[in-house]
């Protein structure tokens, strides 16, 4: 499994792979956390219209995984990969909206 990550994700050596697999953790983890206090600031509970927590999903917190993502790749030192990373997504994102 650590191969084909290797050969996907285009790095050197497994170190690299677990570094990746830590960021994307902690920036999971730190997204969840930030996730809890923006929705209890905003006054959103379990109880709250399952279109307005999906809105503010989709408006505030998928922009802000990507930021939290960019800064935990900075401080483990995968800026650059994780630059990369987020730049193919969003072309294939695009990509999905120009198809007809």
């Amino acid at each position: 499994m650590i191969e084909k990550l290797k050969e996907r994700w285009n790095v050197r050596n497994g170190w690299d792979v677990l570094v990746i697999l830590i960021v994307f953790a902690c920036t999971g983890f730190s997204v969840l956390y930030a996730k809890r206090g923006l929705f209890y600031l905003i006054g959103l509970t379990s109880e709250s219209p399952t279109w307005l927590r999906w809105t503010v999903n989709i408006v505030i917190i998928l922009p802000l995984y990507q930021v939290i993502l960019l800064a935990w790749g900075w401080i483990w030192g995968k800026f650059d990969f994780f630059w990369e990373f987020e730049k193919r997504m969003f072309s294939r994102i695009g990509a999905m909206f120009k198809r007809k």
